[in-house]
């Protein structure tokens, strides 16, 4: 979720030049956040699976695939306090073995409810990940790589959770949905214990020039600055309500494509998969249209915004409109190019629209929202509404969210050059 983000060394330190190591610990960190999206997602390539062994209703289905979301939402900016105060390698690699064992939990789970807890764990191991984790990754970096290397690390997540629904379909179709959670959570645990033997607390320090997110809020900007003006408030919001979408179409696609076009398990989750790549293509290119469109007209990120959750809405209700078929599922591959497309924009006026100093918490703010009003109802409400109207049914109304995350970024027209203006005034 990088927009642009501000260069100034003087300020947030950094090594002048690119070094080896600094590689090595950027392929470890996107390694692990790999692991993580993976250890999130391949429950949602077993869910026919489960569904027929344990008799689940799909209202329990997203409760096991929300529950995760609603972890990250609830605890991500606690635990990134935290980390920052207690070492930010020591906190990733205990994150990492935590969400790791709560995964191998989940492969000897004998009911729903052993389940459930062990996929509350996995959240909780996941909830302060990627804004340490990156935190780490730019710190040993010149500052001028750090908008490319946020951008970078932040697709990792994709690459996951594709990885895990292709793979733990795949998995699941040829030795059963236990050694799927098995696998993936072995090789989390691996990465985990080799993480800390090489990277090292005292190095990245060094490399850092000594600089550290402590300085940042040793700056002491009062924390109500992170919803300071009315524009940031509506920024959370619209994103959280576009989000909802983009958390419950991942989820319930490869059961979709299971029950209406009759694909097997594996071959439902490569298909979802598919259109996750499309996702994540999605978010790249719609945030670099919004950085070179908005370069000197900050306020065409607002409309950016809009177009990609109406765009999204016409996509899904078009589709949904339709028999399942190739049709469908080019406008199927059109909603999930789009639907996360506002990470970019959106990201970029959040950091606009708060002071540098705590641009972290600023992230973890949104975060939470993303969480708490997208990504953890979606996938939970989209299963309580198949339970009682049918998943097709279910789909046909996940462009209500987007119209309203429209709605909710067009009211930021009125308020947004005036904050903007404001905010640099106070810089």
């Amino acid at each position: 979720m990088a927009g642009h983000i501000p260069q100034h060394n003087a300020t947030t330190g950094g090594p002048e030049h690119v070094t080896a190591y600094a590689w090595l610990v950027f392929a470890l960190s996107f390694g692990l956040l790999i692991s993580d999206y993976m250890a999130r997602q391949v429950l949602n390539a077993v869910f026919p699976l489960l569904k027929a062994e344990w008799s689940l209703s799909d209202a329990q289905l997203g409760l096991l695939s929300g529950v995760v979301a609603i972890m990250v939402g609830v605890l991500t900016f606690p635990l990134s306090l935290a980390a920052d105060r207690w070492g930010r390698v020591r906190s990733l690699t205990l994150m990492a073995i935590l969400w790791s064992l709560a995964t191998l939990l989940c492969a000897v789970a004998e009911s729903f409810e052993t389940m459930l807890i062990g996929r509350a764990l996995v959240g909780i191991g996941e909830a302060a990940y990627g804004s340490v984790g990156i935190a780490v990754v730019i710190s040993v970096f010149p500052a001028r790589l750090r908008a490319t290397l946020t951008a970078a690390f932040m697709a990792g997540g994709l690459f996951g959770q594709v990885l895990g629904v292709a793979l733990g379909g795949g998995i699941a179709a040829s030795h059963g949905w236990r050694a799927a959670f098995a696998a993936i959570g072995i090789a989390g645990l691996i990465m985990g214990v080799l993480y800390p033997i090489i990277v090292r607390e005292r190095r990245i320090r060094a490399l850092a020039g000594g600089a550290s997110a402590d300085n940042a809020f040793a700056a002491k900007v009062p924390l109500r600055e992170l919803v300071g003006n009315r524009s940031v408030r509506l920024a959370y919001l619209g994103s959280g309500l576009q989000l909802f979408a983009a958390g419950a179409l991942p989820a319930w696609l490869p059961s979709y494509f299971n029950r209406y076009y009759n694909l097997p398990v594996d071959r439902a989750g490569t298909l979802a998969a598919v259109l996750l790549l499309l996702c994540g293509t999605g978010m790249i290119l719609c945030g670099m249209v919004s950085d070179r469109i908005s370069r000197e007209r900050p306020e065409r990120k607002i409309a950016l915004a809009i177009s990609y959750t109406l765009g999204t809405a016409l996509c899904l209700t078009l589709a949904m409109a339709l028999p399942p078929g190739p049709m469908q599922l080019v406008l199927l591959g059109g909603a999930m190019l789009l639907v996360a497309g506002t990470v970019g924009p959106v990201g970029a006026m959040v950091a606009n629209l708060t002071p540098l100093a705590i641009h972290g918490s600023a992230f973890a703010t949104l975060t939470l929202a993303n969480n708490l009003i997208g990504l953890a109802p979606g996938p939970i409400l989209t299963g309580r509404m198949a339970d009682a109207i049918g998943l097709a049914e279910a789909f046909r109304l996940l462009p209500v969210p987007c119209l309203l995350a429209a709605l909710t970024y067009a009211m930021m027209r009125r308020s947004y050059l005036g904050d903007l203006a404001a905010q640099r005034a106070s810089t």
